[in-house]
């Protein structure tokens, strides 16, 4: 259990770390904060699902390591797209719906399909990093050629070393907290009986998703929407494509038959569910928030033996 608490904490702070150095640096280089909100924020604040995936596969815990990709993911549209729309509504602009909504609805059914159909094995995860790769240059080309205007000269006449040594700094925690996590829930799981596909869909992705829950009630106090908005989005794509990609690198294997059955319909139905409520209005309201967050209870309901 100290494990666990440990690797929380560690997580949390290193994930906030390694946002602040992120944002920093990405402002001193004049990024817009769609761009920052779907690349350094979304994938920043998914380093802990990505170090705690892999090391999970590597030890033989693919419950986890897959229970945390798919969990993250429901628990990111659910609980934090949730809360933040609670405390504020999202405002979303209609190319980043269409051009982000989408690539995270068709990652999200080649996730589900591939797992469906077998093994994730090292050509499925080459494919998934080599298409995050290319998305993510898509993206900030597009947004680029949209904000001309470049980086503000105060900000780009300050050192990049200090945010960078900023994010360092918080990797390495959360690095350190993801090893801490993937230990703490294997033992839970081993005492008490419980599967580790349950764990790794609840307590460990609720942990690793902490950053983005952070980040994104953040952003929504200081009505920065579209950080909100692309940090959700953002982390969805990096969890199935780069996540999910590098896990099947490392240690290819069969997606757990329970994650293919039910959670990945229920990922597939929610991501859907999120992008309809987006296109209503260009926003996602307080009452869809909530209508988010009950659906997360009642999944957990369903879900906890």
């Amino acid at each position: 259990m100290l494990s666990l608490l440990g690797g929380f904490v560690l997580l949390v702070v290193g994930g906030e770390l390694l946002v602040r150095g992120a944002v920093g640096a990405a402002t001193r280089l004049g990024v817009s904060p769609l761009v920052i909100g779907l690349t350094l924020v979304g994938f920043g604040t998914s380093t802990p699902e990505l170090v705690t995936s892999v090391q999970a596969a590597l030890v033989g815990a693919p419950g986890i390591a897959y229970g945390n990709i798919v969990g993250s993911n429901i628990a990111n549209l659910l609980l934090i797209g949730g809360v933040a729309a609670l405390l504020f509504p999202i405002a979303v602009t209609t190319s980043a719906l269409k051009r982000d909504g989408c690539v995270m609805l068709l990652a999200t059914v080649a996730f589900a399909s591939l797992a469906l159909m077998g093994e994730m094995n090292r050509l499925i995860g080459g494919t998934f990093v080599l298409g995050l790769a290319a998305y993510i240059l898509f993206a900030f080309l597009q947004e680029r050629q949209a904000n001309q205007a470049g980086p503000d000269d105060s900000a780009a006449n300050t050192s990049l070393v200090q945010p960078l040594l900023i994010a360092v700094a918080g990797l390495a925690l959360v690095i350190l907290g993801g090893r801490l996590l993937v230990d703490g829930a294997v033992g839970i799981a081993q005492s008490f009986g419980i599967s580790e596909t349950i764990i790794g869909l609840t307590i460990v992705a609720v942990g690793t998703s902490m950053p983005e829950l952070v980040t994104s009630v953040v952003a929504g106090l200081k009505k920065q929407t579209d950080v909100a908005f692309g940090n959700i989005i953002g982390s969805n794509i990096y969890n199935l494509l780069g996540i999910g990609g590098v896990t099947a690198l490392v240690a290819p294997g069969p997606v757990p038959a329970a994650i293919v059955s039910f959670d990945n319909l229920v990922m597939l139905c929610v991501s859907l569910l999120f992008v309809i409520f987006a296109f209503t209005r260009l926003q996602i309201s307080r009452l869809e928030g909530g209508l988010l967050l009950a659906g997360y209870g009642l999944y957990l309901a369903w879900l906890w033996p």
